[in-house]
């Protein structure tokens, strides 16, 4: 058993690895972090500059001591995040049935899970209501940083300056670009814009 559960500890972590900085990545290239993050490396195509986001994150982390409650803080938040993500899946799936999907599974799938989730959910926030109240706090102190890094478009010269010149570092020191888009390989290019090709909306004004 405590072989198993150090493969199984290894195999989360490898997990980690990948989806952690896809997520900076992904977010980036919607234009909610600097677009440093949506940037990849040059040869081997990985984004280095989400990747050493995630690992600085995380050095902090295990500095602070005290990881129990801080996990148990983050797994509310993880499963919160989970529900309404498949909620909203389930809402574009009545709303917008004919758009294009590359994986498409039966709804008793999805359905199943939300009734699962919303009995364990219930049950942590009965049974400890303190813990999920923190993580729920934890969670919304990212409004605040939202409307100051997304929604506020007219940011002083300053800032824009400060962040070209971040960005600028960063591709020397991570040797870094934007992933290149072939038009060819995707169904309707016109639908496609800066932004999602990995401009953040942190230069929309500059």
């Amino acid at each position: 058993m405590p072989i198993s559960v150090a493969l199984s500890t290894f195999g989360g972590i490898n997990g980690y690895l990948f989806t952690s900085s896809r997520l900076c990545f992904s977010g980036a290239r919607e234009g909610h972090l600097p677009s440093l993050l949506a940037m990849i490396h040059f040869k081997n195509c990985t984004p280095i500059p989400a990747l050493l986001v995630c690992c600085t994150a995380t050095l902090f982390i295990l500095c602070i001591g005290e990881t129990h409650n801080l996990i148990n803080y983050v797994s509310f938040i993880n499963y919160l995040s989970y529900g309404v993500t498949i909620t909203g899946l389930l809402y574009y799936r009545r709303r917008k049935p004919n758009i294009y999907r590359p994986i498409k599974v039966n709804l008793l799938v999805p359905v199943s899970y939300l009734l699962f989730w919303a009995l364990l959910l219930g049950f942590s926030l009965y049974s400890e209501p303190v813990v999920c109240g923190v993580g729920l706090v934890i969670m919304l102190t990212g409004v605040p940083v939202y409307f100051l890094g997304v929604y506020w478009k007219e940011k002083p010269k300053c800032i824009y300056d400060f962040i070209a010149c971040a960005t600028s570092v960063g591709q020397k020191l991570c040797y870094v670009v934007f992933p290149q888009i072939d038009p060819t390989e995707i169904d309707h290019p016109s639908e496609w814009t800066d932004q999602s090709s990995g401009r953040s909306s942190f230069f929309a004004n500059s």
